[in-house]
């Protein structure tokens, strides 16, 4: 055990009252303190209470339908939004609210014009009135694509109606589209609202109206939308306070100008950039070029390239092949020269140049070709047709036809054969056969010429679009005239006619679209160039200037 400490030698004294008074002050302190560094405790509790507040927060904003206007068991929910979670929440507090689950209200020609487009709205909801089903059954009979639309939609309505409880709302990813997440409503009840009843009663336009007006009041917190191809329809309906939206998901481009023109222009330092790197070889009558850089790996196969720059080389090519950083260049044969005319025509510009060898190559299976009236498409591609079937008997004859959209007013029935009914139709044809045939047979007068009308007149064939469903060409040279008045299914049942040996050629004006709900960025031909942009075996170019005549240039450009 070890030794006590020694006992003090002096003896303690007695504190004063001060030292007291300054140990109470100091034990207060250490007080404070403590109760100080105990309340993060209690914070940290508090906060992990209020990271469920932003959510409850978010549902507390949403004002609840009145109690008098609840919807029927088969209706839509009144609210389902895509919520935050607590945690989420909590983290990004400052951040706006989650946008709902919109409520989508399809008018009758928004399924006409695409019967998918049930399938088009991704993980929103889709919400048909009862007027709609009444004239898609109105539609449904008769052999045009109207009516071909009208039975597809009945027929995908009744695949999601046999495999679902109408009460619960239709998903529709029920029928194969699982890019579809929302759910599929019928109207099973009557729907009205106050504010339709400036809307004259009994026309099908205002009762969809009155009936998304109805939907708005009972889901004040969700977004319901009209869609509808009708502007008339939007118009009425942003006027009685009512969202309405065009239906955009068939248009291929939002912006015309951003149509793939088949052409581009090599920049000023196209040869001083590639330098070393440029190889280049000949092979019959083309040069070849591989260029390699960011320039080659942007283009497309087909796609033509020039340069034009003052006391430098010009290029005119086109590529023919696309690997990576590097591409090959074909130089372009020339049609602008006498010599190299086709059928007597001659290029008159450089675009026609560039149409010219994609008509008359034999490895081009599907070309297409814009541009404004007067620039040439019809002749061009008529010519290359009676050149590759008379001359070069590379096709066995010429298929013209065209959309039969009228201008102005119809005028009825035409009588005769699938020909004569389409005869008025092609007046283009006959102009340009006339003027490629007054330099023909003129040796012989009057009887060769007639002999020589008669002859190009047997090769070529007008056919109605309306029987093409079903049949196959086989060494045919297809001309599809006025294709911008098209949608895209016309034009993919054109196509698809195409058998061996045989080449389609679509062409168009964006500029004069005369089929209803039809726009630049939705025709079937823009689809047609945009989905076949890059294909080793189409090609496509747009004719930018009028050789018509100087009075169809200058009225193309001024009216």
């Amino acid at each position: 055990m070890p030794p006590l400490p020694p006992a003090p030698a002096k003896r303690a004294a007695v504190l004063p009252a001060q030292a007291y008074t300054d140990r109470d002050a100091h034990n207060a302190a250490a007080r404070k303190t403590r109760s100080a560094r105990a309340a993060p405790a209690k914070s940290r509790k508090t906060a992990a209470q209020a990271t469920q507040a932003p959510a409850l927060a978010l549902n507390a904003a949403v004002p609840a339908a009145p109690p008098a206007a609840q919807p029927p068991a088969s209706q839509p929910p009144a609210a389902r939004p895509a919520v935050k979670t607590p945690a989420k929440a909590a983290k990004s507090r400052r951040a706006a609210a989650p946008e709902a689950v919109k409520l989508f209200v399809l008018d009758t020609n928004v399924l006409l014009h695409d019967p998918t487009a049930l399938f088009r709205f991704e993980e929103h909801d889709i919400f048909l009135p009862m007027v709609v089903l009444e004239e898609l059954d109105a539609h449904k009979k008769g052999a045009s694509e109207i009516a071909r639309n009208a039975r597809q939609v009945s027929r995908q309505l009744d695949l999601l109606v046999a495999h679902a409880d109408m009460a619960a709302g239709l998903p529709l990813s029920a029928g194969g589209h699982l890019e579809a997440g929302g759910k599929l409503w019928f109207q099973t009840a009557p729907l009205h609202a106050a504010t339709a009843q400036l809307l004259p009663q009994g026309k099908a336009d205002n009762q969809i109206l009155e009936v998304v007006a109805a939907l708005a009041q009972q889901h004040a917190g969700r977004p319901v939308v009209l869609v509808t191809k009708d502007i008339n329809m939007r118009v009425k309906a942003r006027a009685v306070g009512l969202a309405a939206e065009d239906y955009e998901n068939d248009k291929t481009l939002q912006d015309g100008d951003l149509l793939y023109s088949g052409a581009l222009a090599l920049p000023e330092n196209f040869w001083a950039d590639q330098g070393s790197r440029l190889e280049s070889w000949p092979d019959g009558a083309h040069t070849f070029y591989r260029i390699s850089g960011k320039l080659a790996a942007s283009l497309l196969p087909n796609q033509f390239v020039w340069y034009e720059a003052p006391g430098q080389s010009s290029l005119y090519a086109r590529v023919t092949e696309v690997d990576g950083q590097s591409a090959t260049l074909q130089t372009l044969k020339d049609y602008t020269h006498p010599k190299n005319a086709v059928w007597g025509v001659t290029a008159r510009n450089r675009e026609q140049n560039h149409a010219l060898n994609l008509l008359m190559d034999p490895g081009i299976d599907f070309v297409t070709i814009t541009g404004i009236a007067g620039t040439g498409k019809t002749l061009l591609a008529l010519a290359a047709g009676l050149a590759q079937v008379l001359d070069e008997r590379r096709y066995t004859e010429v298929i013209m036809t065209r959309a039969t959209v009228n201008v102005g007013e119809g005028i009825g029935f035409l009588p005769g054969t699938e020909e004569e009914k389409m005869a008025p139709w092609m007046g283009a044809l006959d102009d340009n056969l006339e003027f490629l045939t007054q330099g023909a047979g003129s040796a012989a007068g009057d009887w060769g010429r007639a002999a020589t009308g008669d002859l190009i007149r047997s090769r070529i064939k007008i056919k109605s679009m309306n029987f093409m469903r079903g049949r196959t060409f086989l060494n045919r040279w297809v001309i599809i005239d006025e294709a911008q008045n098209l949608t895209p299914k016309q034009i993919k049942t054109l196509i698809t006619r195409a058998g061996p040996g045989s080449k389609i050629i679509c062409m168009g004006n964006l500029a004069q679209i005369d089929t209803p709900y039809l726009t630049e960025g939705s025709s079937g031909l823009t689809y047609a160039v945009d989905r076949f942009k890059g294909w080793p075996h189409g090609g496509h170019i747009t004719l930018a200037r009028g050789e018509r005549s100087r009075l169809a240039d200058y009225a193309s450009e001024v009216l």
